[in-house]
């Protein structure tokens, strides 16, 4: 068979194995093939699954509790090692926000869906506000920092090689760190059929992530000039950024669930989804 693997920029592991060819060689080795569904948001990951348009994908820690929350059969494959420092919740240097609370009334721009939702809910719901109700949260975009410089948002989620160039030009101030509020992981997952029918499938994938991990750790240089090249930005910062990565794939396990049970339990309070999710419904049923 054909296994199709999603690949979109934000998902740094997969980014670089589609370019590794590691899992066309693991795969080749049981007999099957690999193709490459490129897409540019990860929050559709779940819903690319469900039809069928890709086997496998990986986003951050808020999109598989969104699949699971529309009713979409997943199962978690692998998770990365913690990534404290992906991300920052940032406010200008001047700003009188000086805490989570005074954030309140105030409009934050974010990758809405993504980890950078995760990271705000739970960071207002720490501080008895909600995400719902006690900010405007915006969808962020191209000229998000350029609005937080000049005063017409309260906050900005940035990530990666962004929030290194930002931190180099400076002018801004960290509020909140996110390895401070959530572990921020890579999390990588696929359906249920392919997970029980074929597992030695979803293994070899995931020791072939494991492999584009290592070399991204023993080659941050090349692998920030590739992302440069291909999504803008500057090959310091690239660097900048994939060097405060874990480069490590982790198995699936209670503590993970826990992490993604609280994520849940925070969404479906705020509204953020409308049913409530029971993360452990997204394991591998045993035999």
């Amino acid at each position: 068979m054909t296994v199709t693997l999603g690949v979109h920029r934000s998902n740094p592991s997969l980014y670089h194995l589609s370019r590794l060819g590691y899992a066309e060689e693991e795969l080749a080795a049981l007999g099957e093939t690999v193709a490459w569904h490129a897409y540019t948001d990860g929050v559709r990951t779940g819903a690319l699954l469900a039809d069928g348009t890709i086997d496998f994908g990986g986003t951050g820690s808020t999109p598989p509790v969104t699949a699971q929350a529309a009713g979409h059969d997943i199962v978690y494959a692998a998770i990365s090692a913690p990534r404290p420092d992906h991300g920052a919740l940032l406010v200008p240097e001047d700003s009188s926000v000086r805490t989570v609370a005074d954030l309140k009334g105030g409009t934050v721009h974010l990758a809405i869906g993504s980890w950078q939702t995760h990271l705000v809910a739970q960071a207002l719901d720490d501080a008895g506000l909600s995400y719902a109700t006690d900010i405007t949260a915006v969808r962020g975009g191209s000229g998000s920092e350029a609005k937080l410089r000049a005063g017409e948002i309260t906050a900005w989620v940035a990530q990666g090689a962004e929030l290194a160039a930002a931190r180099r030009t400076g002018g801004l101030r960290t509020l909140v760190r996110t390895g401070d509020v959530i572990t921020d992981r890579s999390v990588f997952f696929t359906r249920r059929d392919l997970a029980e029918q074929r597992p030695e499938l979803v293994e070899a994938l995931v020791r072939a992530l494991r492999r584009a991990d290592a070399w991204a750790a023993a080659h941050p240089g090349e692998a920030a000039a590739i992302a440069a090249a291909d999504q803008g930005g500057t090959a310091e910062d690239w660097e900048t950024a994939l060097r405060a990565l874990p480069w490590t794939i982790e198995e699936v396990g209670e503590e993970f669930v826990a992490e993604q049970q609280r994520a849940a339990d925070v969404f479906h309070r705020t509204g953020f989804i409308e049913r409530a999710v029971t993360v452990a419904d997204a394991l591998p049923r045993k035999a």
